[in-house]
């Protein structure tokens, strides 16, 4: 109620120059342009605060509040994809055992060294890429690896594998690794019809077309052998 007064008063006195007081000699009347300087100081902040409001939203790609970076690339999977990644490791890491063995022996021919050679180069990559997968969906690689395991070596099998020797070793891995691609296969053809994750299920019907060609290529080294 003061400020209106003096407000009025100020006004007032505004038609007669002669009669304007000395504001410098009076801090009461020079309050109304404090006032106004506090709002025009407070608006600034308040449009300047909105800005940043909308700065930082924009800055995450308008996600939703309490949705991370990280939310966000994790896409969904499924029982089918963490059993097909988990079984899958295991039956890869045993395919480059194989391999490691063959490669290992002297007087092998050398198609079977290639073949040997490149399935380590492509299931070594493929293996890490199915771990970085179950490390982001939280799930153990070692969990629930009975459900859909496709065909493996035994001991016997690997034990005969490695002794023995030039080309012998040269057929014995081929006649193995074809019983043991048609597993991979057949794992594959789970994930593909039961899986979620569109990853996974990718890699799935890659592992079909490779081995499915690599087994065909190991026939007719067998047939040539």
């Amino acid at each position: 109620m003061e400020y209106e007064i003096i407000i009025t008063n100020q006004v007032g006195l505004a038609t007669s120059p002669d009669l304007a007081p000395d504001r410098s000699a009076d801090p009461i009347k020079r309050e109304p342009m404090k006032l106004r300087t506090i709002a025009l100081v407070s608006a600034t902040l308040l449009a300047s605060l909105l800005l940043a409001g909308c700065s930082n939203s924009n800055s995450v790609g308008d996600m939703p509040t309490g949705e991370t970076s990280s939310d966000a690339v994790i896409a969904p999977f499924n029982d089918a994809d963490s059993e097909f990644a988990m079984n899958m490791i295991v039956h890869h890491t045993q395919a480059i055992e194989m391999a490691d063995v063959l490669l290992s022996k002297e007087d092998v021919d050398a198609r079977v060294v290639e073949l040997a050679q490149n399935i380590k180069a492509a299931q070594g990559p493929e293996i890490d890429t199915m771990n970085s997968w179950l490390d982001a969906w939280g799930v153990g690689a070692m969990a629930g690896m009975d459900h859909g395991m496709g065909e493996t070596m035994s001991e016997d099998d690997m034990a005969a594998l490695e002794v023995a020797t030039g080309a012998e070793a040269g057929r014995l891995f081929l006649v193995q690794m074809t019983v043991h691609h048609q597993g991979a296969i057949e794992m594959a053809q789970f994930e593909i019809e039961d899986g979620e994750n569109t990853d996974a299920i990718a890699l799935a019907e890659k592992i079909v077309s490779d081995q499915a060609s690599e087994i065909a290529l190991m026939k007719e080294l067998l047939a040539t052998l």
